[in-house]
């Protein structure tokens, strides 16, 4: 029985053997076109884990003849790049180096600088990979030498071909007749959240945890459940996944869908994050309801005060209850907007002096200056009377707008019919 890791043994050797990335790989993709060509550029693949990043690096050196190295940026230096360059026209690498390094957003500045030297005197090709956002992580003289390609995760129909090929090899492996249940394949297609590397290895937990039952192994869909649990959902606490679900969730809410909103949430309580869920569902209270339903806000934060006392599992009542009730609640951002305009003002430096009206009135006391003449307007009626608040430079500046939902077309009319009567 083979000891080879079964994701090494069914490694592609080719581009067309590759599941997934057809945007950049299938007829006509851009990556594919300079693999073919024979490409020395530098590249950085951007994506997530078992996407097909090192399977492809690995094609890339043996279409262009060129010597493999790999260093992850987690455990390497800059002197392990030195002693690989060191390679560099002897027997070790006759065609020249591909550096193949993993987790580039591990080294920092320096070292990602220090990269770009033997980038340009050509002693090395480099293909970089990131599990995040390159744009955020990578330093800016590295990126403008390289090309950067966007991995996906690979849809269920596109890994199904390769679970079923491990399955076949395990079945040719098994000293005992090797089946499984019809749907196991692609229940683990499914549920390995687009990974091929975590689907090949669950065929092969699932086979090796198999009972022998009258004399052949079975493989379950309950035991193909278990050895995937949890393994369908990406998540990194404070990674590109973590703002991705969050942007989603926001978005979801904003957007007035329901079912939306309770999925990202869900995918949040998977991974055991309360606090970025009641974050965003405060924030939208504010940013996404804000005026058309004021009493969001404050029936979210129960929600949220009485999940985060509960905890989990039960902490998912209160937030799919929070969730549900911003996501079917009439929306405004008048708020956001109001805000956004007001601040933009002041970092500006449209300011000026307060209106002496609405000054502190301890300043009356030094009677050196004249009266406040402040107007209370409790003292007139329906409470309201004209007199500036703003600042002169900015008297006549309108940050906030009524939004045309119930709530805030009411509070406008009211407002109108009051200032109407005023004769203003």
């Amino acid at each position: 029985m083979s000891t080879r890791p079964l994701a090494d043994e069914i490694r592609p050797q080719s581009l067309d053997e590759v599941v997934g990335q057809r945007h950049l790989i299938g007829p006509g993709g851009v990556l594919r076109r300079l693999i073919d060509a024979g490409t020395s550029a530098n590249m950085i693949f951007y994506g997530p884990s078992g996407t097909g990043k090192t399977t492809i690096a690995n094609i890339i050196a043996n279409k262009t003849n060129k010597t493999l190295y790999r260093l992850n940026a987690t455990t390497a230096s800059l002197q392990d790049v030195k002693d690989i360059i060191a390679s560099v026209g002897t027997l070790m690498a006759p065609g020249g180096i591909l550096l193949y390094l993993d987790e580039i957003q591990y080294f920092n500045k320096k070292q990602q600088q220090s990269l770009l030297e033997f980038m340009e005197n050509g002693s090395i090709t480099l293909i970089a990979s990131t599990t995040e956002n390159p744009f955020f992580y990578v330093y800016n003289a590295l990126l403008s030498r390289s090309t950067v390609f966007e991995f996906k995760q690979v849809e269920p129909r596109e890994l199904l071909p390769a679970v079923e090929r491990a399955l076949g090899i395990l079945k040719e492996r098994s000293p005992l007749p090797l089946a499984w249940e019809e749907g196991v394949p692609m229940q683990i297609a499914t549920q390995c959240g687009g990974d091929v590397r975590k689907a090949i290895n669950a065929c092969e937990l699932l086979y090796e945890a198999a009972e022998a039952k009258n004399g052949e192994l079975l493989l379950t869909s309950e035991d193909a459940l278990q050895v995937a649990q949890r393994s369908a959902m990406r998540y990194d606490k404070g990674g590109d996944a973590m703002y991705d679900m969050a942007s989603a969730l926001m978005k979801s809410l904003r957007g007035s869908d329901p079912d939306a909103a309770l999925h990202y949430l869900a995918r949040f309580l998977e991974a055991g994050d309360l606090v970025t869920p009641c974050r965003r569902l405060l924030c939208s209270a504010s940013e996404d309801i804000g005026m058309a339903y004021p009493q969001a806000i404050a029936i979210v934060k129960a929600c949220v005060d009485t999940a985060m006392q509960l905890g989990l599992p039960e902490a998912q009542l209160p937030l799919a209850q929070a969730a549900i009730l911003l996501a079917t609640a009439p929306k405004s951002n008048s708020v956001v907007e109001g805000i956004n305009a007001a601040w933009a003002d002041v970092k500006r430096g449209r300011t000026g002096d307060i209106p002496r009206e609405l000054q502190n009135v301890h300043a009356d006391s030094t009677g050196l200056e004249r009266e406040q003449g402040y107007k209370y307007p409790h003292e007139f009626p329906n409470h309201w009377v004209k007199q500036q608040y703003l600042p002169d430079p900015i008297k006549k500046a309108v940050y906030y707008r009524y939004g045309d939902n119930k709530v805030e077309q009411a509070a406008a009319k009211y407002w109108e019919a009051i200032k109407h009567a005023d004769g203003h």
